[in-house]
């Protein structure tokens, strides 16, 4: 009996609340960096939604320094996978991977906060020992780790290529305005 009250009680709760609304919204968020949690989070929102009204727009709000580039890639690929229209929206900072999952969204519907900020480079990968061979592989893995980004914002941005390797060379940090003028967001939004 007193179980059955505490799961009554918690189904009031102020966050359970927020997290059923969020989901009748078709609203995931990144809140922080990517790894190999929050991108499970994130896909299993995506999927759940497409699952439910596939077609129908899902929100994607994005607040993130960046992360681990396969993490995001899964995140990715699965945006650009699933029949829903992602539309994104920058809300704090879009970095690194986060910016090229900003850029991911619908064409039209990619969208940033007035105070919002964007910063897009080359992946780093640290940590690497071995022998040098290794150490050369693991390069030539950064590399083709790099084109990958490069032209996955060319293309989403109107870019060319050599454009976004010229940009990448060092942190490239764009407010509101800029990300709009560089293609990596539509719009300002100023409601939700």
């Amino acid at each position: 009996m007193a179980e059955k009250k505490e799961k009554e009680e918690e189904k009031q709760s102020p966050l359970h609340q927020i997290s059923k609304q969020m989901l009748e919204d078709r609203r995931v968020f990144l809140w922080g960096g990517v790894d190999d949690d929050s991108a499970k989070h994130v896909i299993d929102r995506l999927l759940f939604f497409d699952s439910q009204k596939s077609g129908e727009p899902i929100q994607f709000f994005i607040n993130s320094p960046g992360g681990y580039v396969t993490s995001g890639m899964a995140i990715y690929d699965t945006m650009q996978a699933i029949k829903s229209p992602i539309h994104t929206t920058c809300m704090g900072l879009a970095a690194s991977m986060g910016s090229i999952l900003l850029s991911g969204g619908e064409k039209g519907n990619r969208s940033i906060f007035k105070h919002g900020r964007v910063m897009i480079h080359q992946p780093s990968l640290g940590g690497f020992q071995g022998t040098a061979s290794d150490l050369e592989i693991q390069a030539n893995e950064i590399q083709k780790t790099k084109e990958l980004s490069a032209q996955i914002l060319a293309d989403n941005c109107g870019k060319t290529f050599d454009e976004v390797m010229k940009d990448f060379n060092r942190d490239y940090w764009l407010n509101c305005d800029e990300a709009v003028k560089y293609g990596i967001v539509d719009n300002l939004k100023d409601s939700i």
